[in-house]
């Protein structure tokens, strides 16, 4: 699959969900016809987040809790790489407080609509929401503390270039906490060269050591698997799209590709010392 193809077909997709409004359920614990509040829920979040963020913003999109894995302080800078309708980056500005900062980007211009739409409804006036794609960020070098993300580097064609970008908006000493979906095996080629799959969130996957490896190798340290849980394959056959992918394979196979998947949730740092301007 050519990039451009694939960036196509996933601001389609998402464009698609933020109009519509509803889930295309690619989280590790979700199945069937879940709510998006209860994908939330199983994926971390306390009913206190739940309830603090306009409802318009949580489209059950997410696959862990990036949020729970930084402490966030008052005053700092947050960015959020693919921030569809804003739910993370309202929770991070509430954290923040008046004097911090959050900073949405997201690929799609129909969720970055509706992410300020909803910013608008819920008077929230440190957040700001950006059109742009991961691998070229719209932010300046060494501008943010923390950067978070959720379920969607995954999406990324180069996954290399959205952690070196990643890094360079960083300050020295800038944390990266993300919840994401890799993979443990190779997946079948039917799965893997599909557009469908991809913007499932499973085809687009990297092997594990892979995706650990380009955030090394981006200049980040002391990079750290939290936690790891296994990926259900009912929340790529919930959607249509994904089901015509999946429900062709025989019943050993269709084993073989949810044993291949998992959801991870991982820390990493910007070195102090590390120079401002991209390392």
């Amino acid at each position: 699959m050519e990039d451009n193809e694939i960036k196509r077909a996933v601001r389609e997709r998402y464009g698609r969900v933020a109009r519509e409004a509803g889930s295309c359920c690619p989280s590790s614990t979700c199945c069937g016809t879940a709510t998006p509040q209860e994908i939330v829920e199983k994926t971390g979040y306390s009913e206190e987040e739940m309830v603090a963020a306009p409802p318009g913003s949580n489209l059950g999109l997410g696959c862990g809790n990036p949020l729970a894995l930084a402490a966030i302080r008052e005053g700092e800078t947050v960015l959020d790489l693919g921030s569809g309708a804003g739910f993370d980056s309202f929770l991070a500005s509430e954290r923040v407080g008046p004097k911090g900062k959050v900073i949405g980007v997201d690929m799609t211009e129909e969720m970055v609509e509706r992410a300020r739409a909803n910013a608008k409804v819920g008077g929230f006036k440190n957040v700001e929401f950006r059109l742009g794609e991961i691998e070229n960020l719209p932010a300046e070098d060494g501008s943010v503390d923390l950067v978070i993300s959720n379920c969607v580097i995954n999406l990324v064609p180069d996954k290399k270039a959205a952690f070196k970008e990643a890094y360079r908006v960083l300050r020295p000493g800038g944390r990266l906490a993300v919840s994401d979906i890799v993979l443990r095996a190779k997946l079948p080629d039917l799965v893997r060269d599909s557009i469908e799959a991809y913007v499932g969130c499973v085809a687009g996957a990297a092997r594990k050591d892979e995706y650990l490896a380009s955030m090394r190798s981006a200049g980040f340290e002391n990079v750290r698997v939290i936690d790891e849980a296994p990926f259900s394959l009912d929340c790529v056959t919930s959607d249509p799209t994904g089901r015509s992918v999946l429900e062709g394979l025989p019943e050993e196979r269709r084993q073989e590709v949810e044993g291949s998947i998992a959801s991870i949730r991982v820390i990493a740092i910007k070195p102090v010392g590390a120079l401002r301007k991209g390392g």
